[in-house]
């Protein structure tokens, strides 16, 4: 498989960067679990008691903990600490003090309400790099309002343009605007690291939900600011390309997309239909646009003759994209996901061995990968206390009795 062919020795690229992860759900979990993946250490600042509040999102569950945790925790060392006592507090500045990253999202305003806002962390650590992530930014009419996907994304104007065209609007099948912001939030916090290598200096990051989902609507968002056309739901279909869309073989389905005219006269040779190819309403692109329709009748007849599995190795000699639309078991038993090795197993000395998908990056020198499971609450409290900050046992303890873990 290729990730054991390349079996590279060098340091993960993230190696000795130290963050602290204070979000919850999925935007800022997920961020940091990429850079966890990448080298990174990730020390999760948890509620005590209670922690990141998917642990309870379940079934299904391993053991006590939510797979939706899993998907999005592993790569860190959890540590509970409780803002509301003093010395929680101090704690928190001694961590920000050897920490190079922080990613926080609390409400706008919580963490200057903590005293441990950005300007005050940059007093003790100028190197700091902060990045905040919130619903909608930090200013502005819907700054106190609750960041969610499916809200966002339905404000943000993706929900318009999901669905069947005439049925209702639904949501994507996973929080894509919450992982969209995560990868945008690695991105930003990777480009200031490289930043201070060169300043010397920490910065703040501000991220939001919001303006996240506008920047990646792109080709249908400039559809509206260059046309001035409100986009329709199109179903599988592409508002711009036909034939582009899911259709029903005999027994399943499938899609594919013909994004040039060679591919056209391939696409019509392939059905053996080679008179579409003179046909003035499919001459090209636009006009098959104009005659929709009616060219997915003719399609639709002519895919139901065979099996997707059938139609599939055709299509790939046409050089035409094209692939069946998997339900999960399919999925995780492609051929290629196989190949990719994507589905690696993790062990806890807690849950025993759980599957999660590994990352997608590999790279030539660098040795990247799972770095170690997700934790349970607060299991690395007395590592973190010790080792990196050094309060003695008696010190821990105290915190314990006191309520501060």
């Amino acid at each position: 498989m290729e990730r054991e062919d390349m079996k590279p020795s060098g340091p993960p690229p993230l190696k000795g960067i130290r963050v602290i992860d204070l979000t919850r759900i999925i935007a800022g979990p997920y961020c940091t679990m990429v850079m966890g993946d990448l080298g990174a250490e990730i020390i999760k600042v948890e509620q005590p008691k209670i922690g990141d509040e998917t642990r309870a999102w379940g079934p299904p569950w391993v053991r006590e903990v939510s797979a939706y945790f899993i998907a999005m925790n592993r790569n860190k060392k959890s540590l509970t600490l409780n803002f509301k006592h003093p010395q929680g507090i101090e704690i928190f500045r001694n961590l920000a003090r050897h920490s190079d990253v922080l990613l926080e999202n609390f409400r706008p305003g919580t963490m200057d309400e903590l005293g441990v806002g950005y300007e005050a962390l940059k007093e003790i650590n100028p190197r700091l790099i902060y990045c905040d992530v919130t619903g909608y930014g930090t200013q502005g009419p819907y700054r106190d309002k609750p960041g969610v996907d499916v809200i966002v994304s339905a404000i943000g104007g993706l929900m318009s343009i999901t669905g069947p065209p005439e049925g209702e609007p639904v949501k994507v099948g996973v929080p894509l605007t919450d992982v969209l912001t995560a990868l945008y939030s690695f991105g930003a916090v990777s480009s200031a690291l490289y930043q201070r290598e060169q300043t010397g200096k920490g910065q703040r990051i501000s991220l939001n939900l919001l303006a996240i989902q506008l920047a990646t609507l792109i080709n249908i968002g400039s559809n509206y600011l260059v046309g001035g056309v409100i986009p329709r739901r199109w179903g599988s279909a592409h508002p711009n390309i036909v034939p582009y869309e899911a259709h029903k073989a005999k027994d399943a389905f499938l899609i594919f997309g013909v994004i040039n005219e060679r591919m056209w006269k391939s696409f019509c040779t392939l059905l053996s239909m080679e008179e579409m190819k003179d046909d003035p309403r499919f001459a090209d692109n636009a006009a098959r646009l104009k005659n929709r329709n009616a060219l997915m009748e003719i399609i639709d007849r002519k895919l139901a003759e065979k099996t997707v599995d059938e139609w599939i190795p055709l299509f790939d000699q046409a050089g035409i994209p094209c692939g069946p639309i998997n339900t999960f078991d399919r999925v995780f038993s492609d051929a290629q996901v196989q190949h990719l090795g994507l589905v690696q197993e993790v062990e806890h000395p807690h849950y025993g061995k759980v599957r999660v998908v590994g990352p997608p990056a590999t790279f030539s020198e660098s040795a990247v990968g799972i770095q170690c499971p997700p934790p349970l609450l607060g299991e690395h409290n007395r590592e973190i206390l010790t080792r990196l900050l050094d309060y003695s046992e008696e010190q821990v303890k105290s915190f314990q009795d006191q309520g501060v873990l």
